[in-house]
This record gives structure tokens, sequence and C-alpha cells, in this order.
């Protein structure tokens, strides 16, 4: 057997032992009027990881096994700011997958993709890891920070199964593809997926704080960002206020630039995002503003909110 065969060889084995490995826990999401989707078993007493866009508002889940027995599915939570939710089913004897790390991987290393594609259950497809440290905008608004890159082909129903690598562990949760390009798809990383899914399973969902504004990114005219020795040439435009929310009882007004957050500059709203916690839920935050042309603060207190804007 020449250099190449060998090669060959020993990709199909890795692809077929992840498949292999990981195959048994890879469940087929069907959620009525809606369609569905693909999720992955982590636990064996039934918990899954699939896509919050594939259970959201679903009045009904039902998920059926490799080997074929068909369970109601209870949403335990979802976070539809990362495009992950959490089912379980109540049956025995499940099979779960084991869960990587996706901090440790590489650009270029085997990247194996499971799901139901347009509903040809249990579909293998294999490809690289194109890129890491992506980010993808999810349908709230919001950045998700640290995402796998993979030409490993998705399509629909791909959505929620597993992206797996070499050794059979779970890397990332398959969550979008761009059309109509061919070979650019995503995954959000398994390490933020523990996070958000021991959350979810915790508390339903996962708390963030709010601002109870509206607000969109825009350019701070030159002069005053050289006035005011700002940091950032832009700054978040405060376009509308939620009545009696905590940026209308801080003083905040329509019209008002946030420039600064909790001693952080703020070049955009992805910048407010990320700062808007479960760690600053109820805590004293000072904002600073540009208020036409003069620089002014104030002391918000933010609430305890879901998936809002800000």
């Amino acid at each position: 057997m020449n250099t190449d065969e060998t090669l060959i060889d020993a990709y199909s084995h890795a692809v077929a032992g992840a498949a292999e490995r990981v195959g048994p826990s890879v469940v087929k999401v069907e959620v009525e009027r809606k369609g569905g989707g693909s999720g992955v078993l982590f636990t064996p007493d039934g918990f899954l990881l699939t896509n919050s866009h594939v259970v959201h508002g679903a009045s009904r889940i039902d998920v059926t096994t490799p080997d074929g027995r068909r369970a109601r599915g209870y949403l335990v939570g979802e976070d539809p700011h990362t495009d992950l939710a959490v089912v379980r089913v109540h049956e025995v004897g499940l099979s779960a997958a084991p869960l990587g790390s996706s901090s440790d991987l590489r650009v270029g290393q085997i990247a194996v993709a499971i799901g139901n594609p347009y509903g040809f259950a249990w579909t293998v497809t294999a490809g690289v890891v194109s890129a890491l440290g992506r980010t993808l905008r999810t349908g709230t608004g919001r950045l998700v920070e640290n995402v796998i890159q993979t030409d490993a082909a998705l399509n629909p129903g791909n959505s929620g199964g597993p992206l797996v690598d070499s050794k059979g562990e779970v890397i990332g949760v398959n969550t979008a593809m761009i059309l109509p390009a061919q070979g650019i798809c995503f995954a959000i990383g398994i390490d933020t997926a523990k996070v958000v899914a021991s959350k979810l399973m915790k508390d339903g969902r996962v708390r963030r704080a709010h601002l109870g504004m509206g607000g969109q990114t825009v350019p701070i005219v030159r002069r005053l960002v050289v006035h005011h020795g700002l940091a950032k040439p832009n700054g978040v435009l405060v376009a509308q206020l939620e009545r009696g929310g905590p940026a209308e009882r801080a003083g905040i007004k329509e019209g008002d630039i946030v420039v600064g957050f909790d001693g952080e500059a703020i070049a955009g709203i992805d910048d407010l995002h990320r700062l808007l916690d479960a760690e600053r839920v109820g805590a004293r935050c000072e904002v600073e503003l540009l208020r036409g042309t003069a620089r002014v603060a104030c002391t918000v207190l933010p609430g305890d909110g879901e998936a809002r804007a800000a």
C-alpha cells in the first residue's frame, strides 16, 4: 500500500470511528408545524442539546433515537442569544456522547457532522475545521463569540446536531450555514454549550442584565472624540427607552450616546451586550454619555432581562 492509500485509509478510519462513537447519541428532533432538526444526547438520563431556533415556540417536541424509539421531548430551557436549547426525554438505555473541548482545536483538523438533513436520518458528512474564533449574530441581534467554521456539509435539518473531532468527541453544536455559499458552515463551540447547558438545567434560562433601551452603533463626530479624549470613535445611540426601565430611571434620554459602561469604553452595541452579564443584575454601574456636546455620567441598576436587545 502506497503512502496516499495509507493516508486515505487513516482518514476514512478516523471519520468512521467518530461516527460510530457519537452516532448512537444523535437524535432526530421534530417540532409540530415547524419541521425540526437534530440533537445530541449528553447525559444517559435523557438530556440533549439542540438549537434554540429548532424548538423555539414549539407546542410539541418529538424525539427519535437511532434505534427507532420515539419519545416526547420536554423543553428544559433555551437561550436564543447563543441559539442553544436543552430538551429532556424520559427514556432508559440511552447513549450519551462524550463532550470534548473547543479551546484547543486547530485549523485543518478533521470535523465530522452528524444529523438529519432534509429528514435523511443520521447522515454523516466530513470536512475540516476551517477557522476558529468566528462571531455569529443570532436572531436576537447578539453576537456569539468563539464560533467554529467548518466545511463539513450542513443542510436544513442538521441544526442542533453535533460537530465531532477524530477522537469521537463533540466539539460543537451545528447551527448555521451561509447560502448560497458552499462549504461555509458554523457550530457553537462545545465550551460555550457546556456553560449554557448547565445554566439551562439549573434555572431554565441564562440570566443576563438589561437596561431597558434600544440602541444602535453610530460614529461620533471627530472633534468630540478629541475634545473629550474618547477611547473609541463610535458609541451606542439611545434610540428607544422602555418606560420605567432601568435606563429611564437612571436619567438616560433618547438621543444620548453611550460611550462608557462600568469603566469600559463602548464602541458599539456588541460591546454593551458583552458587559450585560448576570453579575451586573442589580449592581450599580456608571454609564458615560454624550448628550449633545457635553459628556455626562449617571448610575444605572440593570434589571434581570430575558432575550432583550440591551
